[in-house]
This record gives C-alpha cells, sequence and structure tokens, in this order.
C-alpha cells in the first residue's frame, strides 16, 4: 500500500512537471528527455528507435504472449492557459490543453507497474510516448520505424471532461472521424472596385462555392451516416477599392465511412471547380488527407468493459461518438484497435484555456492500464 502511494505521488508530480513544460507538436525535446529520465531511472527498457522527439518503452514479459502497444501522446497546443492552477505552464501562450501530460503520466505509470509484474505478463507490452498528435501527422513518424512491426494490438486512451474522475468511456465501432483538410484557390481576374465588368471577381465565386459545399453533406451522405464540411478560413483582397485577383478557401471535411470520405473529396473537387467555370474563373483545390476513422474493435472493446467491472474502479458508460480525429487511426490501421476515454472531471471541453484533469485519475489510469496489458495478453 505505501509503495503505491509513493507511486502515485511520482505519478502527480511528474504530471505537475510535463503540465508546466508544454511542447507544441514536433518541438517535444524536453518532454522527451524527462519521459527517458523517469524511465531510466526506474530501469525500464526504452527501445533504439530512431524517433526526434517521443520514444517507445518496452517491457518484456516473463511468458509466452502477443505484442501489444499503447499509445500516450505528448505535444501540447499554442492556448494561453487560463486555469489558475498552482502547476499552470511556464510557457507563454502554450499549455497543455488536451490532457496529453495526463496521458504521459499515465503511460509511465503503466509501464513501471507492468516492470514490477513482469513474471505476470505473457508477451511484450511497448509503450509508445508520440510526438505531434495535434499535427493529425505524428504518428506516421512512428510507422517510419520498425516499432509497429511486430505489434498484434493496441491500445488509445484520451483524456474526457464530459466525464467525472472514476469513468470510462468504451464502446466498440467508429469512434473518431476521418480527418480531412482542403485549400481552394480561386482564381479571377482582378480590376478596379468601381469597374467590377472588366474582371472576374473571386468573392462571390468563394461564397458560391461555400454555400454549394454543404449539399454534399445534405443531398449526397446517407442522413444516418455521420459527416459535415466546415470552411475555416476565407481570404480575399488587402484593400477596399481593388477586386482581388485570388480567393482563398480552406477547412476541414470530417467522415466516419470510409465510402463517403471517397465520394466526399470527389464532390468537393467538383463542385468547386465546376462553380468556378460558371462564374468564368479557375478553382484549384488541394486535398491534404489526414488520419482515417477511429474503429474499436469488438473483442478489445469487450475486454475493457468486462475488465472495469470485475478488477478497475471505473464504471463504464458508452463512449461518445466524435467528428474529432486522432492519428491513433494510421496506428491500428491492419491490426486490432481500441481508444478508451477516461473521465478526467467534468469542465472545460478539450482545447479550451480552462481545461483541467484531476490528478486523482493518474493513479487508477496507470493501475486500469497495466490490468488491461496484463489480461489482454
Amino acid at each position: 500500500m505505501q509503495k503505491n502511494i509513493q507511486l502515485e505521488t511520482a505519478l502527480k508530480e511528474a504530471f505537475y512537471w510535463f503540465h508546466r513544460h508544454p511542447e507544441l507538436s514536433y518541438e517535444e525535446y524536453g518532454t522527451t528527455a524527462k519521459i527517458r529520465e523517469l524511465l531510466t531511472e526506474a530501469g525500464v527498457e526504452i527501445l533504439p528507435c530512431k524517433l526526434e522527439t517521443g520514444l517507445v518503452a518496452i517491457i518484456r514479459g516473463e511468458k509466452t504472449g502477443k505484442v501489444q502497444a499503447l499509445r500516450c501522446d505528448i505535444d501540447a497546443l499554442p492556448i494561453k492557459e487560463e486555469t489558475n492552477i498552482p502547476y499552470a505552464s511556464e510557457f507563454e501562450g502554450r499549455m497543455h490543453a488536451c490532457g496529453h501530460d495526463f496521458h504521459i503520466a499515465a503511460g509511465i505509470g503503466c509501464a513501471l507497474l507492468l516492470k514490477e509484474r513482469k513474471s505476470e505478463l505473457a508477451g511484450t507490452v511497448k509503450i509508445i510516448f508520440q510526438p505531434a498528435e495535434e499535427s493529425s501527422l505524428g504518428a506516421l513518424k512512428i510507422l517510419e520505424t520498425d516499432v509497429m512491426e511486430d505489434v498484434d494490438c493496441i491500445w488509445g486512451i484520451h483524456a474526457d471532461p464530459t466525464n467525472e474522475t472514476g469513468v470510462l468511456g468504451i464502446r466498440e465501432g467508429y469512434v473518431t472521424a476521418a480527418v480531412d483538410r482542403f485549400i481552394i484557390t480561386v482564381k479571377g481576374i482582378g480590376c478596379h472596385g468601381a469597374h467590377p465588368d472588366d474582371g472576374v471577381d473571386p468573392v462571390p465565386v468563394a461564397a458560391a462555392i461555400i454555400s454549394a459545399l454543404q449539399t454534399v453533406v445534405t443531398r449526397n451522405i446517407n442522413a444516418f451516416h455521420p459527416a459535415l464540411i466546415s470552411v475555416t478560413r476565407l481570404e480575399a483582397g488587402n484593400t477596399w477599392n481593388v477586386i482581388p485577383e485570388t480567393a482563398i478557401l480552406e477547412g476541414t471535411v470530417r467522415t466516419m465511412d470510409r465510402e463517403d470520405r471517397i465520394l466526399f473529396e470527389k464532390r468537393l473537387k467538383e463542385i468547386a471547380e465546376h462553380t468556378a467555370v460558371a462564374y468564368g474563373a479557375q478553382a484549384q483545390v488541394e486535398w491534404i488527407a489526414g488520419p482515417p476513422a477511429t474503429y474499436n474493435d469488438k473483442q478489445m472493446a469487450e475486454k475493457c468493459i468486462r475488465l472495469a467491472q470485475t478488477k478497475g474502479s471505473f464504471q463504464v458508460v458508452p463512449e461518445e461518438s466524435s467528428l474529432g480525429g486522432d492519428d491513433f487511426a494510421f496506428l491500428e490501421e491492419g491490426i486490432p484497435g481500441c481508444y478508451i476515454k477516461i473521465g478526467t472531471g467534468k469542465g472545460q471541453l478539450i482545447h479550451q484555456p480552462g481545461f483541467r484533469v484531476d490528478p486523482k485519475v493518474i493513479m487508477p489510469a496507470a493501475e486500469y492500464l497495466t490490468e488491461l496489458m496484463l489480461n489482454h495478453a
């Protein structure tokens, strides 16, 4: 009991350190060094993989079994913190507003507990401290190494401020959306603002494209399939009396169904290009594919629920589907995966300046993840 109290205290201290020292995507050098320091001090093996930031710990069990992985993302966001907690960010304009500091601490705790119990562990567990999740592409850095080549299944966790501590959100099926980005450049002919007939104004073309794009959801996608498009940036011109030559639209498409994703890309390009032509302009479309939708394997989800009900200190509620995305989905392509939401106390949502995690959830999360690895081998 005393040992667990000491570990809980150490994990909370680690969490406070990570929260005070947030680093943005691909810049997590101090974070990586601190994770390495804590794991090395505890005698946890670290794989020599070629990662500039992030690292992979490995715990080798003393029994034969499968290779499991646990993904813990480590980057922060460019948000000014407004929590007034004593361990608030020391870096102006940066904060852990998505709970990745909690993910790190829970992952470290799981590594330490598994090391203590490796005689009970069948197989191997790789704990992936992944960089740049907020870029939506950080998981590709892991896939550029050989870390995932022998992995049989993978687990992911995420802080959930919509539930109190002691609550897990788990269910099978799709739980986050595919995340794609688009940039549409509308090219017209610039001219004097008083003589629009001398040119081709790209601004009404852009407006028409924005309106027409919404029909992909309302008229092309099955009404029972979650999907959306958001135009989040519109840029044109630089003064009041000149019609610009160019207008730029940027935004995101979110889908759950694989065929809907393919259809959306096709229709977006058709609508943008043909609408522009109808106005006498041109449209160039750049589609930037992000991670696919995250899918929870039925067997793994059921294992999570049973474990919480029999050995864990958590109650389980159905995990809500979200059109948010997570590059965890890249890591589970081709192997079973399960993405678990862990209640961190109700409050401001993720990516908001007042978001915070209740530290009392760290130790129970680490213990639950440890039991999950031990029982799924």
